[in-house]
């Protein structure tokens, strides 16, 4: 089955590498027009959508509320509307339980303001423009870690994931008659950048024994799924969340 997103506009967060980079690229593919959102890999963002006609790169550092209120008034402007929010920036700040509080403090206020903030600001804009404009999706990049938790020095990270889940449940309870669709997409461990140090530190071996394939998972694992929800095809899965884990976690 081929998908075909022409005439479609979506933002994409964190589209310069890794999960977001795999999405934006499919759905250009697939024919969607796309504002590719950057916090500092600007190069990487333009080349993703150098050639492609009406696409374009815009850069916002997320940690900031109202970088990510003006990002999507950005990206409206220049796509003349929107039909699609994919919610994939994030990160992940290794914070021990036993660092001082104001360090740990620092790590959970960082990682809240990117991953789950700036998440809700944009999905707030996101539904007050489709809910006047016939409607729209809503895709964010989850996790596990939201439902089976995370190691200790990660506590922060899963908590954010949790909450984005419960945002995009309400959203899709709460807007759906507006013609608001939202959904999750629940990774496991992936081969990306952001993985690099947690590989680095436990070691390949750690990342693989709970998988039950024999690869890790890739951002290419990920991106179609993204772009057929953005399709319409599956609207009636409004509210869920799709694992994406290789069967590290079941539920």
């Amino acid at each position: 089955m081929k998908v075909d997103l022409t005439g479609q506009r979506a933002l994409v967060t964190g589209a310069s590498r890794g999960i977001g980079r795999a999405i934006a690229a499919a759905l250009l593919d697939a024919g969607a027009r796309v504002a590719a959102h950057y916090r500092s890999e600007r190069e990487s963002a333009e080349a993703l959508v150098r050639g492609r006609d009406g696409s374009l790169a815009l850069g916002a550092d997320l940690s900031d509320g109202s970088a990510a209120a003006e990002l999507h008034t950005r990206a409206v402007a220049a796509l003349g509307g929107l039909d699609l929010l994919v919610n994939n920036a994030g990160i992940a700040l290794e914070s021990p339980i036993d660092l001082p509080l104001d360090e740990w403090r620092r790590a959970w206020d960082a990682t809240m303001a990117v991953n789950l903030t700036a998440s809700g600001i944009l999905a707030r804009e996101a539904v007050r423009h489709f809910s006047s404009h016939g409607g729209g999706r809503i895709v964010f990049v989850g996790s596990r870690a939201a439902f089976r938790g995370d190691t200790t020095e990660y506590i922060a990270y899963a908590a954010s994931k949790a909450g984005m889940h419960a945002l995009s449940a309400s959203i899709a309870r709460g807007f759906g008659k507006q013609g608001v669709k939202s959904f999750v997409i629940a990774p496991g461990f992936t081969r990306t950048e952001m993985a690099e140090d947690f590989i680095a530190k436990y070691g390949e071996d750690y990342a693989m024994k709970d998988i039950a394939l024999d690869r890790m998972t890739e951002p290419k694992d990920i991106a179609p799924l993204v772009v057929f929800l953005a399709s319409g095809l599956a609207d009636h899965c409004t509210g869920t969340s799709i694992d994406v884990n290789a069967a590290s976690y079941v539920r």
